[in-house]
């Protein structure tokens, strides 16, 4: 496996519509494989494909840590089929917009459909952190990130810093 690199806002990549994936190979579990460890070393809980430059209907999340009796989830055109009519506010971040978070407000649950790791379909119930995670990675894949949900002002303010702060880093 190896770790990919993570663009940042406001790379125009992260505004692209990712395509639906084909079939799930060898290619695209390697993919999958390689974007969790980087996921993992970010760190982070969830990883869209697009954020490692690659525009698939792909994400990677582990809500739970990485611990062993719990296993990261890997959704291939993950698409939602049912919200809950409550809501949460967390406190989110994004490997894309580094060192920046903000309260986002979204369904408190909802019901996944998806292809796994394996090419199988399936369907999850995602409540409380994994489905803000899952709603969170899946506005990757349509283009969305979560400072589009904060006013112009603060998310004007908050790609300037993080040019800055990417500028910095590539001087030293």
């Amino acid at each position: 496996m190896s770790k990919l690199e993570i663009i940042n806002v406001p790379d125009p990549l992260l505004r692209t519509t990712s395509q639906p994936v084909g079939q799930v190979d060898d290619d695209l579990r390697r993919l999958m494989d390689n974007m969790l460890e980087t996921m993992y070393a970010a760190p982070g809980i969830g990883l869209a494909a697009i954020q490692v430059a690659v525009p698939k209907r792909l994400l990677v999340m582990d809500t739970d840590g990485g611990e062993e009796e719990q296993k990261p989830l890997f959704l291939v055109n993950p698409e939602i089929i049912w919200e809950s009519p409550e809501f949460n506010i967390y406190n989110e971040g994004c490997l894309s917009v580094p060192e920046h978070y903000a309260e986002v407000e979204r369904p408190a649950a909802v019901k996944v459909r998806y292809i796994d790791y394996h090419g199988e379909q399936q369907e999850r119930l995602m409540e409380g952190l994994a489905a803000t995670c899952v709603q969170h990675e899946i506005d990757h894949l349509d283009g969305v990130v979560f400072i589009d949900y904060l006013s112009k002002l603060k998310r004007n303010m908050i790609i300037r810093k993080v040019q800055k702060a990417t500028k910095d880093t590539q001087i030293l």
